[in-house]
């Protein structure tokens, strides 16, 4: 059969009754119409080309239109890393259907009343399709006309919230990105995230979007740091974007050949660091690592995309600035009492970009998306729930989460700025601090750290660490060694929950579980 892009072929608008077709989808099927021959998908031994990819996503369409949806149905599609889920949700880009994005390690209940609160009436995976049942609890919010992807938080405070992306808004983001990364044509871009992460709106479709190769990383070996040093080694990415601990699997890995005097990773020219703010370690591990490349701190939430963008220097010192606001995108910092900051100080951030979504689809969530503070603007702004410090040159640096600001004794305590007291010990690789109620004191820390291999540290040491940083009260009462590593969620980031559970397990009648 021939390239079989007809279908994927850029129009002139839609077809009388059908959604018109995304911006983004219309790009990556002219790469295929003119590259067809360009590796588009690099997955382990597999090189999926453009004709290839442009084949698979006309099968996927044929199977979406053999389903017998409406025409702007959205679908839930289980996320499972593989060029046929990128195939199809480049159909759904194609034919203007919104496409709900579900981590493939969700519960099927949870995936299920996701896809009820996205008003899906289907489940698909890599080559199949379900109906959904409908969940009587949850009343459907079918998606706004114009919206490609529907992401999900992380769900750590219960069932993850559905965020639509308006196709416009991605279309800016994918321009931004190129521009500001230099991907184009000839790049190679890693992708260590999951398909479901906002992270990909760079990492995959930034890079089909203009032509260059994506290199998957295997989810089930993304822990591997010798499997993620030979990925970079056979593959030669220019770009990399990554949260903090894939840089740490990487130099655990390299330990070995920076020891020997060995070069870095020299292909690389532009790093970013996301999800989670830069420690120490990582700002020590990034030049060896990439010894030829921009090094940046990328800072936004799912909602919003990327807000802030920070370029680490050689004299960068830990709290790293998240940076400056990208263009189009407005900054608020608001007080606990409701008052715009305008100079230094500490409060909420608060923003406004092209890039983001317009409200969550899933109830209950009213006031995360509102007027500006201070004063309405006719747009509409974002609560980020980060608690931001503006320092007296106008710099901002991240101190914790609103949502993790605890009382102890009447004193207020941020569980994260504990955690990173912990991590800037020079023998801790990990740290996680905990909440959990106490009848007498309100709440009490809980700390689990895992050493640098080879460290010797002890609970004592690191009490007393913690005494000459911060108040009596943000001291952990239980302060754990861990050998293992820390649990984290799909996106990389410490599982607060998990952690909760391992150093504070439920407690049975008469006995502890």
């Amino acid at each position: 059969m021939t390239p079989q892009s007809a279908d994927l072929r850029p129009r002139n608008g839609a077809e009388p009754g059908r959604p018109a077709p995304t911006e983004i989808g219309l790009l990556v099927a002219a790469q295929a119409e003119h590259r067809p021959t360009a590796v588009a998908i690099q997955y382990g031994d597999t090189a999926v080309t453009y004709r290839d990819l442009a084949a698979l996503a006309t099968q996927a369409q044929q199977r979406l239109a053999a389903a017998a949806l409406a025409p702007a149905e959205p679908i839930c599609l289980s996320a499972t890393k593989t060029p046929q889920t990128i195939a199809t949700i480049l159909a759904c880009l194609l034919t203007g259907r919104p496409v709900l994005l579900a981590a493939a390690a969700l519960p099927d209940d949870v995936a299920e009343q996701l896809a009820a609160v996205a008003g899906c009436r289907t489940s698909w995976d890599d080559r199949t399709f379900r109906r959904v049942a409908a969940a009587p609890d949850t009343p459907p919010s079918p998606p706004p006309a114009g919206t490609s992807f529907m992401l999900t938080t992380s769900g750590s405070t219960g069932l993850p919230k559905v965020v639509p992306l308006p196709s416009t808004a991605v279309a800016r983001f994918v321009e931004w990105a190129a521009a500001t990364f230099g991907i184009d044509a000839g790049s190679t871009v890693l992708n260590y995230a999951p398909i479901n992460f906002d992270l990909c709106l760079l990492d995959v479709w930034t890079t089909l979007a203009q032509g260059g190769r994506v290199v998957l990383v295997d989810p089930d070996r993304a822990a591997n740091g010798r499997y993620l040093a030979d990925l970079l080694r056979r593959h030669r990415p220019q770009v990399v974007q990554a949260v903090p601990i894939y840089f740490h699997l990487l130099a655990e890995a390299e330990s070995g050949a920076a020891a020997s005097g060995e070069p870095g990773f020299d292909s690389v020219q532009q790093v970013m660091v996301t999800g989670d703010a830069p420690t120490e370690q990582v700002l020590a591990e990034l030049p060896c690592l990439f010894p030829d490349a921009r090094r940046w701190n990328v800072y936004g939430c799912t909602e919003t995309n990327d807000s802030f963008c920070h370029e680490i220097r050689d004299d960068t010192t830990v709290p790293v600035p998240i940076g400056d606001p990208l263009p189009g995108v407005a900054a608020e910092i608001v007080t606990g009492d409701g008052a715009v900051l305008a100079g230094p100080g500490i409060g909420e951030l608060w923003v406004c970009t092209p890039f983001q979504s317009s409200g969550y689809l899933t109830a209950g969530h009213a006031g995360r998306f509102a007027a500006r503070p201070g004063g309405a603007d006719g747009r509409q702004w974002f609560r980020t729930g980060d608690l931001v410090q503006r320092g007296p040159a106008g710099e901002l640096t991240l101190v914790g989460r609103t949502d993790h600001q605890v009382k102890i004794r009447g004193v207020a305590v941020n569980t994260a700025q504990v955690e990173q007291v912990l991590l800037a010990h020079p023998k801790v690789r990990e740290a996680a601090v905990v909440a959990v109620p106490d009848p007498v004191t309100g709440h009490r820390l809980l700390a689990g750290v895992r050493p640098h291999p080879d460290a010797r540290l002890n609970s004592l040491t690191l009490r007393k660490h913690c005494a000459s940083r911060v108040s009596p009260a943000a001291v952990p009462s239980t302060l754990r060694i861990i050998g293992d590593p820390l649990p984290r969620t799909t996106t990389g980031k410490v599982d607060r929950r998990a952690v909760s559970a391992l150093l504070h397990p439920p407690i049975t009648k008469g006995h502890p579980a």
